[in-house]
């Protein structure tokens, strides 16, 4: 007996809408919700069911050129990133801020975007935090006057260039597999700057002209820890033998009642205590790593059982007590502390540093903070000597935002050779000679041949979890499209248009209803998700339209500007995430100032693909 359609379609969209939930309510984590999805259309897929894509089809995923081609990509930016290029542009920065706020601004958002245009703008944005952070005082203006621009700043150039975001390549790969537009080319290098690059310059005006005056004045926790570590000092103790608080729990001992001190860590063994402080029972050796302020300094020695020593006593190293420096890390997206728990990451052992606090999206993330597992863009207050800190800076773990770096290496012959390969790609993707893919792994080998980057550095630098994700949502839209769930949705969408505009503005309504539909998805999942559910849809949409290839191509185009010009939120666009609690930003002044900008996007793009394919009556 044959299956029939109807139970296809009905699976096709309860995998889609459970993606979307799942994804926007984050109750499981991404990687989670990609695997389960991707093991469900397998499983549904043996079942030998008409309307649904076959093994053999999922398989030929793996195939597909677009992750191939970001994969090269994030690659190359990180070769670029280590190589100090952005660095160079930012140190040049520094001598700018006597112009005045808003050249400084002017020139701040034209290098950010131009920079987006060609490199993946999460490396940009990240490297620029402390930048901005210390120059914003040079200028007298709070951080939180920046920081959404440059991060906006960065959206509006990704939006220019086919390698400007994941979001863009990802779409050309639809359009060159698309079943119901077979001669549809992949996207072009500059296709989009025709219309990406006059929205750049109209959102670089509007931040120049309206950020300072609409952008809220928040205090972020950066400008106020210079004032917090000269008031406090970080010293270590050694619990003596046959002490009298041998065996009993912080919380019951004369530690605990000392004001102006704090215990931060009992390092036992040479690791930390995992359980918590407050429960836990000294022995005898175990060494206290305690913050003081200066008068606990002094309450503090003349407690009974534990010593204060300057020399190698009961045979044990010289305890040290030096001025403490509390500065912010925020967690970088290629570091290796990535998915593990606080404990395993282990600041104390690695860096000599103790992590105080402990923020996730403009969340102080409090419980059970040693078992916690470290996110991309969270911020650590961590606490410890001064020579401690710069180990952690030069590590490549997570980025400071205490101070603009003070140097960069010179390697004028590499640096050269950095943006020479960038330029050959740029290049060789413009003539469209060889696929895009090709290119950017052949660049890529480049630079670990070169010893730009090294093998393990390329790896790393690679997000494997938004590679896990677009290959499930790419098994998703094979799906949608093969058990006719875009074709429902491009109905639906089709009976809008025709029920509500007049005939001579019906495709102007499905590029709004379609702009709409994916600026709304992309405030809730990530960009890639959103174009991986989203192309398929606006071709078929095309489709039922009548419209020829390269009219469909502007409502693909469409969708993509949509999908990445993620204003409104701190959760839909990765750097605005970043700059969310580095800002000391609060979740509305995203959706308040981010209105303004989204509101150019959606009038400019539809105006301006309006116009160039002549859809207005």
């Amino acid at each position: 007996m044959e299956t029939p359609i109807e139970i296809e379609l009905v699976l096709a969209l309860a995998l889609l809408i459970t993606a979307v939930l799942s994804f926007a309510l984050e109750k499981v984590r991404m990687e989670i919700t990609a695997i389960v999805l991707l093991a469900l259309i397998v499983i549904l897929g043996l079942c030998g069911m008409d309307d649904w894509p076959s093994l053999n089809e999922l398989l030929s995923i793996l195939s597909s050129e677009a992750p191939l081609a970001i994969i090269g990509m994030f690659m190359v930016s990180c070769a670029l990133s280590k190589q100090g290029i952005i660095e160079k542009f930012t140190l040049h920065m520094q001598s700018l801020t006597r112009w005045g706020f808003h050249p400084f601004l002017f020139l701040l958002l034209v290098t950010v975007a131009g920079l987006s245009a060609f490199i993946n703008n999460t490396p940009v944005v990240v490297i620029l935090l402390p930048v901005v952070i210390a120059l914003s005082a040079k200028l007298e203006v709070p951080a939180s006057k920046l920081l959404i621009p440059v991060s906006y700043a960065s959206i509006f150039g990704g939006c220019c260039t086919l390698i400007g975001t994941s979001t863009n390549i990802l779409a050309s790969g639809f359009m060159a597999s698309s079943n119901l537009y077979p001669d549809m080319k992949a996207m072009e290098m500059f296709e989009l700057t025709k219309f990406g690059f006059p929205l750049m310059i109209v959102g670089i005006v509007f931040l120049i002209t309206f950020g300072k005056k609409l952008l809220p004045k928040r205090e972020a926790l950066s400008t106020i820890l210079a004032e917090i570590h000269r008031k406090e000092f970080l010293t270590e103790a050694y619990v003596v033998p046959h002490s009298s608080i041998v065996g009993k729990s912080v919380q019951d001992s004369k530690i605990s009642k000392i004001p102006g001190l704090r215990l931060l860590d009992i390092v036992r063994k040479g690791k930390s205590v995992l359980s918590p402080l407050s429960t836990a029972q000294f022995i005898e050796g175990d060494r206290l790593i305690l913050s003081c302020k200066p008068q606990g300094l002094i309450e503090a020695r003349e407690v009974d059982g534990f010593k204060f020593s300057k020399h190698t006593e009961w045979g044990i190293e010289k305890i040290k007590t030096a001025e403490a420096i509390m500065v912010e890390a925020m967690i970088k997206p290629s570091s290796g502390l990535i998915s593990k728990r606080l404990s395993e990451a282990d600041f104390r052992g690695r860096f000599n540093l103790t992590v105080i606090a402990l923020h996730r999206r403009g969340k102080n993330v409090g419980l059970r903070l040693e078992n916690l597992k470290l996110e991309s863009g969270d911020t650590l207050l961590v606490l410890g000597s001064e020579s401690s800190v710069e180990k952690l800076r030069d590590s490549s773990e997570a980025v400071l935002l205490d101070k603009v770096p003070l140097r960069v290496e010179n390697k004028p012959v590499k640096s050269i050779f950095a943006v020479g390969v960038l330029c050959a790609i740029i290049f060789f993707a413009t003539l469209g000679i060889l696929p895009l893919f090709v290119i950017a792994l052949l660049g890529a080998g480049l630079f670990v041949i070169s010893k730009s980057m090294t093998p393990t550095e390329a790896i790393r630098s690679v997000e494997w979890k938004l590679l896990l994700l677009i290959y499930s949502m790419l098994a998703l839209g094979l799906v949608m499209e093969k058990s006719g769930g875009a074709a429902l949705i491009a109905e639906f969408i089709k009976k809008i248009c025709l029920s509500g505009f007049a005939e001579q503005w019906q495709v102007i309504g499905a590029l709004i209803i379609l702009y709409l539909c994916t600026a709304f998805l992309t405030e809730l999942l990530s960009n890639n998700a959103t174009i991986s559910i989203m192309t398929p849809v606006s071709l078929m949409v095309a489709f039922q339209f009548g419209l020829n290839t390269d009219e469909a191509r502007a409502l693909v185009l469409t969708c993509c500007i949509a999908a990445s010009a993620s204003f409104m939120t701190p959760i839909g666009y990765q750097t605005n995430t970043f700059v969310y609690t580095v800002g000391g930003y609060r979740f509305r002044d995203f959706s308040k100032f981010g209105l303004w900008p989204m509101l150019i996007y959606f009038g400019g793009t539809v105006l301006l693909v309006g116009l160039y394919y002549d859809f207005f009556p």
